[in-house]
């Protein structure tokens, strides 16, 4: 799939700006990027659901630009769900394929291969009200994979759903998305979610793309500030006229004042502090100016331990290949 100069205006406001995105057969790939910054509406252009002002839509090497959704080879899950209440999951999965007019026994078989596929088998004849969040998020999966599209669309899926259950749900995802084969672009503004399922990711912000990669190369080499910042927790600091990030798990506390080989070494007060069970986060003011998180795995360290470390005087060092130079302004980015 390939979008080549895609732009999207809503009056003075430019949702999309002149994209140009390639997205390989087979692949998870997700669009991350905060509210407003151009993922939805670049998705629901791919779907059909919009019309880009200016640039072509390709789906298989087809110019699908102008064709409407039920004539792309793509199905869309959405967060709500949408499942019919009053049809039965057997009859929601089916739903498509009625549309399309394929046969009665053959539309069984298929509704019950794609409920085994996301681990459903047996339940054709419940209703959506006697289902979990998880067990109907998965219900609208299956009827969208039942239609065997080419991509497969997904806006948000698991926003609904409470924090054990979407880790549930993200590892199930990858696992039905490698079993069927389907490309999967996926939407989010979970940083976390995105690393963890992707084969690669785009990221947006105001209507543009900043950076195209695998997750590694997202999180651990950063394009720009903007990246940095909004891709994990990432510490901004200017030496020399050089502006680098580092990562505030690749932060070293030293310990007795004594500096490994090749750390660069520099000494501020831990400002504060935030105990979170497996890790502890510091902030630390920098007597050379600025100020850096640092996060360090609790061991052996208890809540109490913790909290009497703050406005101690320390000294903190980073090896020179953990810190990437970067671009640009680091922008405020609240994730909604």
């Amino acid at each position: 799939m390939r979008l080549v100069g895609v732009s999207k205006r809503y009056g003075e406001v430019v949702a999309v700006n002149t994209l140009d995105l390639e997205v390989k057969r087979g692949e998870f790939f997700t669009l991350l990027g905060p509210s407003g910054s151009g993922k939805t509406t670049t998705l629901r252009m791919i779907a059909g659901f919009e019309e880009p002002d200016t640039g072509t839509i390709e789906l298989a090497g087809r110019d699908v630009t102008g064709e409407p959704p039920y004539d792309r080879s793509v199905n869309t899950v959405f967060q709500d769900y949408a499942l019919f209440p009053h049809m039965t999951v057997g009859e929601n999965v089916e739903y498509g394929l009625r549309v399309k007019r394929v046969g009665k026994d053959e539309r069984r078989r298929r509704a019950s291969e794609a409920l085994a596929t996301v681990r459903l088998a047996g339940y054709e004849q419940r209703k959506p009200n006697q289902l979990s969040g998880g067990q109907q998020q998965r219900v609208a999966l299956a009827r969208a994979i039942v239609n065997e599209p080419r991509v497969l669309l997904l806006d948000e899926p698991l926003g609904a759903l409470d924090l054990k259950l979407r880790e549930q749900m993200q590892v199930e995802l990858n696992l039905i998305q490698e079993e069927v084969g389907i490309t999967f672009i996926y939407v989010t503004h979970d940083q976390e979610e995105a690393l963890t399922m992707s084969d690669r990711i785009a990221v947006f912000n105001e209507g543009r793309i900043e950076q195209v990669g695998p997750p590694t190369e997202i999180y651990e080499r950063p394009d720009n500030a903007f990246v940095a910042g909004f891709v994990g927790v990432s510490n901004l600091l200017e030496r020399d006229g050089q502006r680098f990030t580092v990562r505030p798990e690749k932060i070293f506390i030293v310990e007795n004042g004594e500096v490994p080989s090749g750390l660069h070494a520099e000494e501020g007060t831990i400002k504060d502090v935030s105990y979170a069970g497996m890790v502890t986060r510091y902030l630390v003011d920098l007597e050379a100016g600025g100020e850096l998180q640092v996060v360090r795995q609790n061991l052996e360290t208890t809540s109490a331990e913790v909290q009497e470390q703050r406005g101690r005087k320390i000294k903190i060092g980073w090896r020179a290949d953990q810190t990437v130079a970067v671009k640009g302004e680091e922008k405020e980015s609240e994730p909604t």
